[in-house]
């Protein structure tokens, strides 16, 4: 069967993988949509601030 080093390295293979598998998302969903949602917010502010400076 497997051996105790053998299971070690499994399980880091499996942890290796799966943090590698959430970084991804991480990197390609969550941080985009951050970054997307915070210039579209300031861009808001700055158009509120012009409109008060107007009047």
């Amino acid at each position: 069967m497997f051996e105790f080093d053998q299971y070690l390295g499994f399980l880091l293979f499996l942890l290796i993988l799966t943090i590698g598998f959430w970084l991804l998302i991480f990197l390609t969903a969550i941080i985009p949509y951050w970054i997307g949602g915070s210039l579209i917010e300031r861009l808001k502010e700055i158009k509120e601030g012009k409109k008060k400076k107007d009047d």
